[in-house]
């Protein structure tokens, strides 16, 4: 039982397992031992060995530098920063950003005592100015406190740089309906808003 125990402890911790949830997978893992436990322990141990920070943008692969620092189709002017792995990820479903990316790895947090220098700022910083190819940086920080924050202090510290800084717009979803959004939403859906 204490293997079964240890399986339970581990993926309880991660995101959205709670213990309840952690146990049921447990046991559907246990159940279909053959079929989905082994290959995913393989998987696991393969994916341990294998991926590794991208040394130039902070991408997660299997090469390095990642796929899409080196894809040739991809817009060496644009350089869409993002907070975390799965930020990139998740612009990346869409299909809709052909540039190149920089995580930084996390967030100015004075609570969490994170400053510039935990950050990936300064390879950020290295990766633009005369002869280098960026002329574009999006800034795709998440819209709280802290994410504000860093993108504001990205900003100042790119000021210098000639290159142009842009933000994600943010406002109103794509199918959302006014009388279901947060007061926030929808101002800043208000100051954001567009000439037709």
């Amino acid at each position: 039982m204490r293997e079964i125990d240890q399986v339970v402890q581990l993926l309880a911790k991660l995101p959205g397992l709670g213990p309840r949830s952690a146990r049921r997978a447990a046991l559907s893992l246990i159940q279909k031992r053959e079929s989905l436990m082994r290959p995913l322990a393989k998987a696991l141990s393969d994916a341990a060995d294998q991926i590794a920070v991208c040394a130039t943008c902070g991408n997660l692969d299997t090469t390095q530098p990642c796929g899409i620092c080196e894809d040739p189709r991809r817009d060496p002017t644009m350089l869409c920063v993002v907070e975390q792995v799965g930020d990139l990820w998740a612009l990346e479903r869409t299909g809709s950003f052909a540039g190149r990316y920089h995580v930084l790895g996390g967030v100015l947090s004075a609570l969490d005592g994170i400053g510039p220098e935990d950050l990936n700022i300064a390879s950020l910083l290295s990766r633009v100015g005369p002869g280098k190819p960026v002329t574009e940086i999006v800034l795709a920080t998440n819209l709280t406190v802290d994410g504000q924050t860093t993108a504001h202090y990205v900003t100042e510290r790119l000021a210098d740089s000639g290159v142009k800084v842009t933000r994600l717009a943010h406002g109103v979803p794509v199918g959302g309906e006014l009388d279901y959004l947060d007061d926030g939403t929808l101002a800043a859906a208000l100051k954001a808003r567009q000439t037709l």
